[in-house]
């Protein structure tokens, strides 16, 4: 390689590692990460028919030219909202001081709302444009309540103010974290009275259950009182009893005593016969089976083993005539398969030299009797054949008219064959011209007289 070549592919290399260097540090200053606190709102060409595209978490290339982008703060916003006069359901007014804490959502569609409504609008400006959704739908809640409803259950207030302004903010991509109510008071003094209502009932409800308390206190010592003398004389009544009671029972013992020596000796005489009952079952039992094994069983054995013979003799009889049956049956078979094979193979020879004559049946039997002309020629030289003439005995009158009287008779004798064309008339055919015609002969055509020696 000579020096200008070495020279330039040095240059080349430190173009090249130029361009990806300046590349990579091209797509580094281009990819923007989004922190955990904060949503990525890029905008320009984002595709999708959409105005704008947020992130939260993660990382993604923002490409000059056609895209920008800018971070939506998710850090939560507390506002002080000192509600004062509002009306009621009973058209009291009151007051309502209450903090709201607040914060971008970060759903897909409260993330776009929050792209489109708030971006690049500072803090300040996101609380004032809240304030205003939170001041008109808590002058809407108090106004669906009452001044009890909204005193005494605070949990169904909260729940009331969460769900209506829960749905506003999220138009601008707000959701609500909290609401703190601090205290609830109204001009004419009507929640003050109340409270006082309440005291004096709650001041009274002790005075009566303090009162109850001691009545009770007095009734129970009477109680106590009458209770201790009732269970004395029970205790006292119940001594007696029991020294009664226990007279009675060793009585009741003595008694059960004697009656259960005499059931006793009762139930060793029964136990005694059935003990001598049971020897002579036994002993019967013995002589049975002694009997039984000496007589019956030797009879039971032989005549199960006639019956063993005779079902074994049966079953061989059965299989023997099993087997000659399947033989019988394979014969039939393979005959009745051979002869099915023949009937198949001549119908499909039909069937071919019926195509073969372009499907005119008579054509095709036109052409089987042709395959059998030699047989049927064969036959007739045969009918010839076997007649056996002893001796024959012309007479000739020698006029030479009509020839020879030995010539006829031996053509007489062989027009007694039907032709050819005759016999296939008798089978309902009619051959082709190519294997002749029969030739009618004129009785007015003269033959030259042929003199004849005997």
């Amino acid at each position: 390689m000579n020096p200008d070549s070495a020279n330039f592919v040095v240059i080349g290399t430190v173009i090249l590692a130029i361009f990806i260097f300046v590349l990579i540090l091209f797509l580094a200053s281009r990819y923007r990460r989004c922190p955990s606190n904060k949503v990525l709102v890029i905008f320009g060409k984002v595709g999708g028919g959409k105005s704008a595209r947020c992130l939260h978490g993660g990382g993604t290339f923002v490409w000059p030219l056609i895209q920008d982008y800018h971070y939506l703060d998710l850090t939560p916003m507390t506002i002080n909202i000192p509600l004062k006069g509002a009306l009621s359901q009973q058209n009291i007014r009151i007051n309502v001081p209450s903090t709201f804490t607040f914060a971008i959502d970060t759903s897909e569609k409260s993330m776009n709302n929050a792209a489109v409504r708030l971006l690049r609008l500072n803090q300040p400006q996101i609380e004032s444009m809240a304030a205003e959704i939170i001041f008109g739908q808590l002058r809407l809640t108090v106004a669906s309540l009452t001044i009890e409803q909204i005193n005494q259950d605070r949990e169904r207030f909260l729940e009331a103010i969460r769900k209506n302004i829960d749905t506003e903010l999220e138009k601008i991509g707000l959701y609500l974290i909290n609401v703190n109510i601090t205290d609830i008071t109204d001009e004419s003094g009507y929640i003050e009275s109340i409270g006082k209502k309440a005291a004096s009932t709650a001041v009274n409800q002790a005075r009566v259950d303090v009162a109850e308390q001691e009545k009770k206190g007095a009734i129970g010592e009477a109680d106590a009182s009458k209770e201790k003398r009732i269970q004395v004389a029970q205790f006292n009544a119940l001594a007696v009893e029991g020294e009664n009671t226990s007279q009675a029972n060793i009585a009741n013992y003595n008694a059960t005593l004697a009656e259960k020596e005499a059931e006793a000796n009762q139930r060793g005489e029964v136990a005694r016969q059935v003990a001598e009952a049971e020897i002579q079952r036994s002993k019967a039992l013995a002589e049975t089976r002694r009997l039984e094994a000496s007589e019956v069983v030797p009879r039971e054995i032989e005549k199960r083993k006639i019956e063993i013979d005779a079902e074994a003799m049966a079953e061989q009889n059965r299989k023997i005539a099993r087997g000659k049956a399947d033989a019988i049956i394979s014969v039939r078979t393979a005959e009745a398969e051979g002869i099915q094979k023949v009937l198949n193979s001549k119908a499909e020879g039909y069937a071919a030299l019926v195509k073969s004559a372009k499907d005119n049946t008579k054509d095709a039997a036109t052409l089987l009797m042709v395959e059998k002309l030699d047989e049927i020629v064969k036959l007739q030289t045969e009918a010839i054949k076997n007649i056996k003439i002893d001796k024959i005995t012309v007479w000739d009158s020698g006029n030479g008219e009509n020839g020879s009287s030995t010539a006829n008779f031996m053509s007489n004798l062989i027009k007694t064959l039907p032709p050819l064309h005759e016999v296939a008339k008798l089978a309902g055919l009619n051959l082709p011209d190519y294997l002749g015609h029969i030739q009618e002969t004129s009785a007015t055509k003269t033959e030259p007289s042929e003199k004849t020696e005997k």
